[in-house]
């Protein structure tokens, strides 16, 4: 095996499949000569060509349009945003042609693509390269919605996208492109959509995360260990398709449940895990859950710190759910 940073696995993901699959083409702002903002492609245009690896405008809706014709004809594009800040010029060909062909086409058309976009904080990138605002794309019907957390994972969710016919939605936590590290097979391999990973086993609080809160909630899971509580940690990997049975069954194990996200807290992601919660496994549980987020504000620059959870703020949680008694 290798040893990778999350950025380096998807690159290796993105050329090890197009040297297998010739209809994936590459197409996003200075993704080819340049290898893209965060230097996730790389080296492909130069081993693939132009013709694979496009340079294309300054022009989301743009980008994102012309995938969906490439797909349509039997290509897989893989179309970058270069931030999810930046996506919402797309927001209607996403929502209402990318998830929709299939559905309405009475599934004579599909599009397969795999969009993807670095995604949160972390970097000192202002209010317009920061957002975390995947709930917007876990509303809508036909799309699915993936955030890697590990090297491996990047790797292997990444080709199992590339493989399947509905489209993607991947989201790539900036904050951790080269802070997570880990080995990652150099042969082929794939992680499978839909299905949550128990990142940390424990007994008396299960914390909910994914993406860059995956080493938040480890580093707090560690601290809490100092007190005697135990945390299971869960690591959700895909949104959409979401595997509601290992996160409730960590919930009934446990009695007790903390969600960590970096969006902001009114109508987050976290909020429906909740609801899933309370409809299914209610009288499990000891205490009421919390949610550990961002503020319901726009993204801060020179407060970035203070915004974005950290091992403090979940542990902080951790005692307070720990402690609580009916």
């Amino acid at each position: 095996m290798a040893t990778m940073t999350l950025i380096q696995a998807i690159t290796d993901a993105l050329a090890s499949e197009m040297r297998l699959n010739d209809d994936i083409v590459v197409l996003g702002e200075d993704v080819g000569r340049n290898g893209g903002v965060f230097r996730a492609t790389d080296g492909l245009q130069t081993e693939f060509g132009e013709d694979r690896v496009m340079d294309t405008p300054l022009c989301e809706s743009g980008i994102i349009g012309a995938a969906v014709g490439m797909a349509l004809y039997g290509l897989r594009p893989v179309p970058e945003i270069q931030f999810l800040d930046f996506i919402y010029p797309a927001f209607d060909q996403i929502v209402s042609e990318v998830a929709k062909m299939r559905y309405r086409s009475g599934g004579q058309y599909t599009t397969p693509m795999v969009i993807r976009t670095p995604y949160g904080g972390g970097i000192k990138g202002g209010h317009y390269h920061s957002q975390s605002t995947e709930v917007y794309f876990t509303h809508t019907a036909g799309l699915k919605v993936v955030i890697p957390s590990t090297p491996y994972d990047a790797k292997g969710l990444l080709l199992s996208c590339l493989r399947q016919d509905d489209p993607v939605l991947f989201l790539e936590p900036k904050a951790i492109y080269r802070k997570a590290k880990g080995e990652v097979p150099e042969e082929d391999y794939t992680v499978p959509l839909g299905e949550a990973a128990v990142r940390r086993e424990g007994s008396d609080i299960t914390l909910v995360c994914w993406g860059a809160m995956l080493p938040v909630c480890m580093e707090a899971a560690k601290r809490a260990d100092d007190d005697g509580i135990s945390c299971e940690v869960i690591d959700l990997r895909t949104l959409v398709p979401l595997d509601e049975t290992t996160l409730l069954e960590s919930v009934k194990k446990t009695g007790r449940m903390i969600v960590v996200h970096e969006a902001q807290r009114t109508s987050g992601f976290g909020g429906e895990l909740i609801a899933i919660v309370a409809e299914k496994a209610l009288e499990y549980l000891e205490a009421p859950v919390k949610r550990v987020t961002g503020f319901d504000t726009p993204f801060p620059y020179t407060l970035e710190d203070v915004y974005m959870p950290d091992p403090d703020r979940v542990l902080r949680a951790i005692l307070e759910t720990s402690r609580y008694v009916s």
